[in-house]
């Protein structure tokens, strides 16, 4: 049986008699409305595990519903957070940017965002104590963020996000595992903003690891993104492919 659900690009076709339901969750930040993407398996895995995903600068698009369903496929409930708020969502790349900026200079508000995202995710299904965030460049800034400020994740997963922070935060340990997926290539996070994250993670005592894949630039997971390298942000299917096979292993190594 198949069954439309109205989404907010497309509409998403899923089979519910195979695997879950694919639906749009209303929620709100005081007076600020936000609506996020749930993804309920039918058949959940052991202890009712649960991934908040953090879409990239444009907010929910095509690429986080397909991960939203990918992973409730494999079992997992999940949930892609509405970080913006469903009346200021990005027109276009310079809105995008904009927005991210705002969140990138008011950490606390992004990391209130997630936290609201994250108590939808508890209220559709998932294990509160089973619980893993990963993001896409600018979410995966947020997943890294997550992590710092200690939201109550067991694993965080950032692929090709930002990885820096402001030299006059603290640095507090870190009980979230973490693991960077990052283009070799990339552009965007130079060597100096990568040298101190390592620095960071040593410093608050973190369990983190970091990939590297080779040719991959800002954006690797994004077929949207072209595959021009020059652009500075394109799609590499091998390390598409490679990163969401590390995460699959940071996923089996945590539940």
């Amino acid at each position: 049986m198949k069954v439309k659900y109205l989404s907010f690009f497309f509409t998403v076709v899923v089979s519910t008699a195979s695997f879950g339901q694919l639906k749009t969750v209303d929620y709100a930040d005081k007076s600020q409305k936000l609506s996020g993407l749930a993804g309920i398996p039918n058949m959940p895995n052991k202890n009712n595990p649960g991934i908040l995903v953090l879409p990239a600068w444009k907010g929910i698009d095509r690429h986080s519903e397909q991960v939203a369903t990918e992973l409730m496929k494999m079992g997992f409930y999940s949930f892609v957070a509405d970080i913006y708020g469903v009346d200021k969502r990005p027109k276009d790349a310079k809105e995008a940017g904009t927005q991210a900026g705002y969140y990138k200079s008011n950490i606390k508000e992004y990391q209130n965002r997630i936290s609201l995202a994250l108590a939808e995710l508890v209220k559709q299904g998932a294990n509160p104590e089973e619980i893993v965030v990963i993001g896409y460049c600018f979410g995966g800034t947020g997943a890294i963020e997550a992590a710092r400020a200690n939201i109550k994740v067991k694993g965080a997963v950032s692929f090709h996000g930002g990885l820096g922070r402001d030299e006059k935060r603290e640095i507090t340990p870190i009980k979230a595992k973490v693991l960077v997926l990052h283009g070799a290539d990339d552009t965007y996070v130079p060597e100096k903003e990568i040298k101190a994250f390592q620095d960071e993670m040593r410093t608050a005592k973190a369990d983190w690891q970091m990939n590297y894949y080779a040719n991959a630039v800002h954006a690797f997971t994004e077929k949207e993104a072209g595959n021009d390298n020059s652009k500075g942000a394109a799609y590499n299917e091998l390390a598409d492919k490679r990163s969401w096979s590390a995460l699959k292993s940071f996923l089996r190594e945590l539940f």
